[in-house]
């Protein structure tokens, strides 16, 4: 392995459920290529929209981690606790010129926009001043310019922001932080050096680099692994009712996402102890065998 002392890498579910196997595939691919280089792997839970959060799924999920053998770096960071930091970056993004208010409801900017990656562009309404009779509900990033880095596992990326993203949210109308602003600011204040994460998440690097470079930071550098799909080309996903690991075989379910990594394990490993997969893992893991994969099918006796 590899010797990188500033290595920093991390996962950061959020407790709207328990792990799935598309949510083993993105922790284990995070913390190998971290382990590679001798680096740091910490645990993020993203706790900042209560609605959508299961009670419980927050322990449940480190419980999860434990039994699949993972070992994390540090306390585990809540996002919960992080609200002073996401008002203060707001505030200097309002000095600094790239956010703005809006007074848009939901349902009028999905009626006025237009198609983007990661769903309907914002109009602009309220880009240049609110109109007459309308109050703030939320706070916009002014986004202007080109994004472009080179991803890891899938090669240049650029993006045309106002084209493809336009202005995002940074603050929603309940006053929580949205999660591009939530994530680029605790990235920055942990001190990421890398994110290793699923292929679904590549659309949000553009906005995040962006918010990062407008707060004056430096953006890790990303990778974004292949997203494992049941056959009908549909992602695993709590929305889409994919079924929760099974603390009760960690074993044989590693083996499996270190198949859907492209690693190539031996049949009979999934018989083996926990730590006797980690072992071989570690020893084998091989990210270049990931270039360019975005998605991978999975069959219905995967776990």
């Amino acid at each position: 392995m590899g010797a990188d002392a500033g290595y920093r890498g991390r996962f950061a579910p959020s407790p709207t459920g328990p792990l799935h196997f598309g949510s083993l595939v993105a922790a284990l691919g995070s913390c190998l290529e971290a382990r590679r280089h001798a680096g740091e792997w910490l645990l993020r839970i993203d706790d900042i929209d209560p609605p959508r959060e299961q009670p419980g799924a927050a322990d449940a999920i480190l419980h999860t981690l434990e039994r699949f053998g993972f070992e994390h770096d540090g306390p585990v960071l809540y996002q919960s606790t992080r609200h002073d930091a996401y008002r203060a970056a707001v505030d200097t993004l309002h000095d600094r010129g790239r956010v703005f208010p809006c007074g848009c409801t939901r349902k009028e900017v999905l009626s006025a926009g237009v198609p983007g990656v990661n769903g309907v562009l914002y109009p602009g309404t309220c880009r240049n001043g609110l109109p007459d009779g309308r109050s703030a509900r939320t706070w916009r990033a002014r986004v202007q310019g080109t994004i472009t880095f080179e991803d890891r596992f899938q090669g240049a990326v650029v993006c045309d922001l106002e084209a493809e993203i336009g202005d995002f949210l940074v603050q929603r109308a309940d006053a929580l932080p949205a999660y591009h602003l939530a994530a680029a600011v605790d990235d920055m204040a942990s001190g990421i050096t890398h994110v290793i994460r699923g292929h679904d998440l590549l659309a949000c690097t553009p906005p995040q680099r962006f918010l990062m470079e407008q707060l004056g930071g430096t953006p890790p550098a990303y990778g974004h692994l292949p997203l494992a799909v049941n056959p009908d080309g549909r992602k695993l996903s709590k929305q889409n009712m994919a079924p929760p690991l099974d603390d009760a075989t960690p074993a044989p379910q590693l083996v499996a996402a270190l198949d859907m990594l492209h690693q190539r394990p031996p049949a009979d490993l999934g018989r083996a102890a926990v730590a006797t997969v980690w072992e071989w893992a570690l020893a084998h893991w091989t990210p270049d065998r990931l270039h360019g994969v975005a998605h991978r099918t999975i069959t219905p006796a995967s776990p």
